[in-house]
């Protein structure tokens, strides 16, 4: 992704390819396609509009969806929502982020921890009762001025000003985002649990975002599942924002099993954050 001229949609078309592949998908049979990022080619046309072109897909109509790192989770829930409707049977939702392009590389409290990545699922319609059977999401504005960037928006354009005061990279205040990552998350996987009858003996998997180890720990001890039921890849690619669920699906995969109980959950600038719980609809090795 070094090379010039190389962004987001790079990352999210390669993916999305490799799933049309696998799922043997006619393109003009693809409704909808949902790019979940944070780092978009253009602000405007969106990246989803990008790959609609790539991909061939004439039937489609596409946009992007941004809420941080919790994207992937908003737009599976988004996708579900479409299908549940009987207006959409096959949807593509790609969750993709080249966080090089907002990182700063000489602040060393943020540069370790970001990388770029995206993968891609299908989401169609089932008679059968597996897929995205519930979600909790939420999102608080009060998290903004631990998380964010401060120029290249409407409220502060750039200029020359915001190039020489490097405004145009990602800020987090370490600490705070922690301490609400920690609670929200290991809440709202309780919720969702609770709601859906799940306990440690009857859960599968465990998918959650991918920022930081001890996050992972406190949202597996919460609802005291061991870690082999754990999906982490964090120490192959880093955090990629709206990629790190679907990645996680991809390392992962063969070990799934039909009816697996899975519980998923992200949580990002905004503050955005939630869970989803997902009754998986194959077995993974076949």
């Amino acid at each position: 992704l070094n090379e010039e001229g190389l962004g987001t949609s790079y990352l999210a078309r390669k993916a999305a390819k490799q799933l049309m592949q696998k799922t043997d998908s006619d393109p003009d049979s693809i409704d909808c396609v949902i790019v979940a990022t944070t780092t978009p080619d253009f602000h405007f046309p969106s990246t989803a509009s990008i790959l609609c072109d790539k991909l061939g897909l004439k039937n489609a109509y596409a946009f992007d969806l941004q809420a941080a790192c919790s994207g992937f989770l908003y737009a599976m829930e988004t996708a579900a929502s479409m299908i549940q409707s009987g207006r959409h049977k096959k949807i593509i939702i790609v969750g993709a982020d080249k966080m090089s392009s907002m990182v700063n590389y000489s602040d060393r409290a943020t540069c370790p921890i970001f990388g770029d990545g995206a993968a891609a699922c299908m989401v169609e319609a089932t008679t059968e009762d597996y897929g995205i059977m519930d979600s909790i999401l939420r999102t608080d504005g009060k998290g903004l001025p631990f998380l964010h960037m401060k120029a290249g928006g409407s409220v502060c354009p750039p200029s020359y000003f915001t190039v020489d005061n490097k405004m145009h990279y990602l800020y987090q205040e370490g600490r705070t985002v922690f301490k609400y990552a920690v609670s929200n998350m290991s809440d709202v996987t309780a919720q969702i649990a609770e709601r859906n009858g799940l306990t440690k003996d009857n859960i599968a998997w465990i998918v959650p975002h991918q920022a930081n180890m001890r996050i992972i720990d406190a949202v597996a001890s919460r609802l005291e599942v061991p870690l082999d039921r754990v999906m982490i890849n964090i120490q192959r690619y880093g955090n990629t924002s709206a990629g790190t669920l679907p990645l996680c699906l991809w390392d992962y995969e063969k070990q799934l099993k039909k009816g697996d109980n899975i519980i998923f959950t992200a949580f990002g600038a905004g503050f955005t954050w939630g869970a989803s719980y997902v009754k998986w609809g194959y077995d993974g090795n076949k």
